[in-house]
């Protein structure tokens, strides 16, 4: 096996500031022809909460948990951070990595999914860093998808029995179950690879039907939870087929429908950040006050002991030479590398700051 001697968490970033916002969100968008008006309008998002995005301190929190994980599990590797659109830049960490004499690593990346902008697009950012710190960069190998790890699927799985438990008691029955993940165009989604429609939204299916199953078997003779995939943080032209349907329209469903209650979870995603907190937080939580649908939203796995040993794990998985990678449900473990050409488009289209896995 590959002698790795480093470990890179990758992230997408965020501002940590107010003054910070808009150059991030001018990180975010370059090259797309994003109107001044629509970067100034998603700045609000963040002018609400200080100006502060939390992915960096959660990223900090993740990186600190997987260095004492790392060292009780006996691995001797230094760990490293950088971010794909603010400080540490990706490619500042590289440079470090390059001067410390690394000289090949594996990188962790905070999506679990395959698609252009949850995992092709952190490869080509990490090349692109390697690119820039010249003839000594370290070669740097990103771990595989982790939708369908144990250490992912039951975090999952107990924060939504907890949000259960939030519901008012008389609505506690076989509420529906709201998996939430960030949308994206239907063309990336289809140019995500196999099975037909796309890799992406055939990993989040599984990965919730994953945590509903654990769900419903946790809570037997209740009823089983019915649940659904959609998805938030639509941010493309009117004329652009997304995914969807979009998580706000289908409360408006449910409550047409009668349904007593929800639980959202946030399946798409592994920390709480901007996405989770403005979009379910604030705008899925005032869409079902005013339908009078009660509402609780299930905690993302952020540095869950689980899930931070699942990153022990999959580093294991690249030293500990052939074994068998730790994955349930029916579509197997994702594969250690993907083609060059996986996930790639012509022409990516994203809106401001709302890329998924971010």
């Amino acid at each position: 096996m590959p002698d790795y001697d480093a470990f890179l968490l990758v992230s997408f970033g965020g501002p940590e500031g107010r003054r910070d916002v808009i150059p991030f969100l001018e990180n975010v968008t370059r090259g797309r022809g994003i109107p001044a008006g629509r970067l100034a309008a998603v700045a609000e998002h963040y002018y609400a909460v200080g100006g502060i995005s939390p992915i960096n301190q959660q990223c900090r929190d993740l990186l600190a948990a997987i260095g004492k994980d790392f060292a009780a599990a006996g691995l001797d590797l230094p760990v490293y951070w950088g971010n794909r659109n603010w400080d540490p830049y990706l490619a500042t960490t590289v440079a470090e990595m390059a001067g410390a004499g690394i000289r090949r690593a594996l990188a962790f990346v905070t999506s679990a999914y395959g698609s252009y902008s949850s995992c092709r697009q952190y490869r080509d950012d990490i090349e692109q860093a390697r690119a820039e710190a010249g003839p000594g960069a370290p070669e740097i190998e990103k771990l595989r998808h982790f939708y369908d790890h144990p250490g992912f699927i039951a975090p999952l799985a107990d924060a939504t029995l907890q949000a259960l438990q939030a519901l008012p008691p008389d609505v506690r029955g076989p509420v529906p179950l709201v998996f939430t993940a960030h949308s994206v165009p239907e063309a990336m989604a289809a140019a995500s690879g196999p099975p037909p429609g796309g890799r992406y939204p055939a990993q989040l299916a599984e990965a919730a039907r994953l945590v509903a199953d654990r769900v419903n078997a946790a809570r037997p003779g209740q009823g089983a939870h019915p649940w659904r995939l959609v998805y938030q943080s639509r941010s493309g032209p009117p004329s652009q087929p997304w995914l969807g349907p979009d998580v706000c329209d289908y409360l408006e469903e449910l409550a047409a429908d009668g349904a007593p209650g929800a639980v959202l979870v946030p399946v798409g995603f592994i920390s709480d950040h901007m996405e989770v907190i403005h979009d379910l937080d604030v705008e899925a939580v005032q869409t079902a006050q005013r339908l009078g649908l009660p509402l609780a939203r299930a905690a993302t796995p952020g540095t869950d002991p689980r899930f931070v040993s699942m990153i022990t794990g999959l580093v294991k998985e690249r030293l500990d030479g052939p074994v068998t990678p730790a994955a349930l449900g029916s579509l197997g473990p994702s594969g250690i590398s993907c083609p060059n050409d996986c996930c790639r488009l012509a022409a990516p289209a994203h809106g401001p700051g709302r890329p998924a896995g971010s």
